[in-house]
């Protein structure tokens, strides 16, 4: 997608060590700011856990950040933006990973020479690299004084994890990182289905068909987001292997069908929720994550989430790799699954139906920090929904369905309800999630159920892909 200016300057960086190392046989150490004592013949070992787990949450932060205020993205490019970083940092340390084996014969098209990766690397530092040049480059749309702090702590890491370490091993470890990280985002371009929709989410080209209870547009801003997005490449499970179950109520206008009583709920919920400023109107905008730019996206809350929990079960560097694989191939496959049948179905949002038959002065609570009432794509899935139990399900494979865990990935915001929340399980926090969506006033409760559903049905295939010898 880009190659930005701290990737080329670590080109130069590289050649720049790898003339150093030849020109100074009797100078092979960096001895920068090293006392003689800490000075041996062997790189960092690897089993470096402690630090190794600081780096990946380290990453993982500022991901978050950058997603927050990343444009055009989310929620589709954003969950395979991770599928395809969690993987070239997994690729970048399997070797070291006892237990563990590489899925690179299992992907095809992606290669990854384990040749090129040389006895005595500092994990760390392959890792860092990896991360700063992957994260570069799947994460687009950002301004420059966010984008720059890519580079920033990729050099604070470098110039941290350099010390001690001979001149050949800096070399070595950082073209292992860049190795793999340039053949993860190779592999990445052959799917030119996501590459070709990353550049047009919005296409000109797709009208949705017209007619009775059927998701349309009413203006050019609000054309359909990602409309072919099912024919993204998925790494588990496809979306002609998901089970595809259509709406179980009609659409009617009827006061008295199940449809109308859906569309009045989401009615009342709201309304409530504004009017009263209770608990559900916080339920809606803690789990909110619609906005670009003030929140960040509903798979990328996923990480926030996953950073705690790696912090809260004190979880080792192995584990912590394999487990953010997994959620990252599981967001991804969600965001295919969903959006397939999102588009094969086409189920209206609540507001036009609210607007036309209930109350036409009716806005959701959204429209507060948007212009547009709705996400612009059709409701049915939930995206929220589905990406929430995709997720859980690889919680509780990792810790446990039973928790004792507090999100607080918006402590501290003052422009919406994000105060933390506490949650004694995984489904728990999943279902509180998937049905925020109707306090918001963006779904009827058969989205969210249907997405529910479907999050749990792909994470449990991505909980049978083995990882481990």
């Amino acid at each position: 997608m880009k190659l930005s200016n701290f990737r080329i300057l670590l080109v130069f960086s590289i050649t720049a060590i790898f003339i150093q190392s030849c020109s100074y046989d009797n100078e092979e150490l960096n001895t920068e700011s090293l006392d003689s004592e800490t000075i041996d013949d062997t790189t960092k070992g690897p089993n470096e856990s402690d630090a190794t787990i600081d780096l990946i949450t380290d990453w993982n932060s500022l991901w978050v950040e950058l997603d927050q205020h990343a444009f055009g993205m989310r929620p589709n490019a954003t969950a395979r933006a991770l599928a395809y970083i969690h993987l070239a940092a997994y690729e970048t340390a399997v070797y070291d990973m006892r237990g563990y084996r590489s899925i690179e014969n299992r992907l095809d098209g992606l290669q990854i020479n384990p040749r090129e990766r040389e006895r005595n690397i500092n994990l760390d530092l392959a890792l860092n690299t990896c991360y700063a040049i992957v994260i570069d480059h799947f994460m687009n749309n950002i301004d420059p004084s966010i984008d720059s702090k890519i580079g920033l702590l990729q050099s604070e890491y470098e110039d941290q994890l350099s010390k001690g370490l001979r001149r050949r091993d800096i070399r070595n470890s950082i073209e292992w990182g860049t190795h793999v990280a340039e053949q993860v985002i190779a592999y990445s371009q052959t799917d030119t289905e996501a590459e070709t929709q990353i550049l047009e989410p919005q296409p000109l080209d797709y009208e949705p068909p017209v007619g009775p209870g059927l998701w349309s547009y009413s203006a050019e801003p609000e054309r359909g987001l990602f409309p072919y997005w099912g024919k993204v490449r998925t790494f588990v499970i496809s979306s002609e292997e998901t089970s595809s179950i259509p709406p179980s109520i009609d659409y009617s206008t009827d006061l008295d069908s199940n449809y109308y009583a859906e569309m009045n709920e989401v009615y009342t919920v709201s309304t409530e929720a504004a009017s009263q400023n209770n608990e559900d109107l916080w339920i809606a905008e803690f789990w909110s994550d619609d906005v670009e730019g003030l929140m960040v996206s509903p798979p990328g809350r996923q990480i926030a989430i996953a950073n705690q929990l790696i912090d809260q079960y004190n979880l080792d560097y192995d584990k912590s790799l394999a487990m953010l694989l997994k959620l990252g191939f599981s967001l991804n496959d969600a965001a295919v699954s969903s959006w397939a049948d999102k588009y094969e179905y086409l189920v209206m949002r609540p507001s036009v139906y609210i607007q036309e038959f209930i109350n036409p002065d009716y806005q959701t609570n959204l429209f507060k920090f948007i212009f547009w009432p709705n996400p612009t794509f059709p409701g049915y899935p939930s995206g929220h929904s589905t990406f929430a139990s995709a997720a859980a399900g690889i919680f509780i494979d990792e810790f446990g369905n039973d928790t004792n865990f507090t999100d607080r990935t918006h402590e501290g915001r003052t422009e919406f309800l994000g105060q933390p929340r506490q949650f004694d399980s995984f489904t728990e926090m999943a279902e509180e999630n998937a049905f925020s969506r109707i306090p918001l006033g963006v779904h009827i409760r058969i989205d969210c159920t249907e997405g529910y559903r479907l999050g749990y049905e792909i994470s449990d295939a991505v909980n049978r892909y083995r990882l481990r010898n």
